[in-house]
């Protein structure tokens, strides 16, 4: 389990991380091996999903060997389909994305990060979004090291 412990609000134990795929954790349906070893590390400490449409259908050859839940759904209506899987799990719960259909999901997580990235992010996500970072690997950092949240929510 994660524990972040953010000054002037609720301490908040995570034992679910839910990552978009594709424009999140992979550019064009591929992820680095950078991400795909930090994926392993966070799936030490908490259970590992990653939801998608599966656009360039990558997803299963890049993710096979990862300690992951692959959850993949239609294009169509991507956002309920996200947010539904989210309210499934039980304990507390980050999600990390960058698109469009990632805001059902953010609206009802403990903790949502939204990643610019090099395929960028959708605007309207920003405004649900608890962090905003350049990068995956800054997501991932934060969720391994949880100062780093703690001094960008104190309150």
């Amino acid at each position: 389990m994660l524990k972040f412990i953010i000054p002037g609000r609720r301490e908040l134990k995570v034992e679910n991380v839910v990552f978009d795929y594709n424009g999140t954790i992979a550019v064009d349906g591929i992820m680095s091996s950078e991400i795909k070893e930090l994926i392993n590390e966070i799936a030490r400490y908490a259970k590992v999903y990653i939801l998608t449409a599966d656009t360039y259908g990558t997803v299963k050859r890049e993710c096979g060997d990862l300690n992951v839940t692959l959850m993949t759904f239609p294009s169509e209506n991507a956002a309920i389909f996200k947010r539904d899987i989210v309210k499934s799990l039980e304990g507390g719960t980050i999600c990390v994305g960058n698109g469009y259909n990632d805001l059902e999901m953010f609206k009802i997580c403990d903790l949502s990060i939204a990643i610019i990235g090099q395929e960028g992010c959708c605007g309207k996500l920003l405004s649900f979004a608890d962090i905003v970072v350049n990068c995956p690997k800054d997501a991932f950092m934060l969720i391994l090291n949880p100062d780093r949240v703690k001094a960008t929510l104190r309150s």
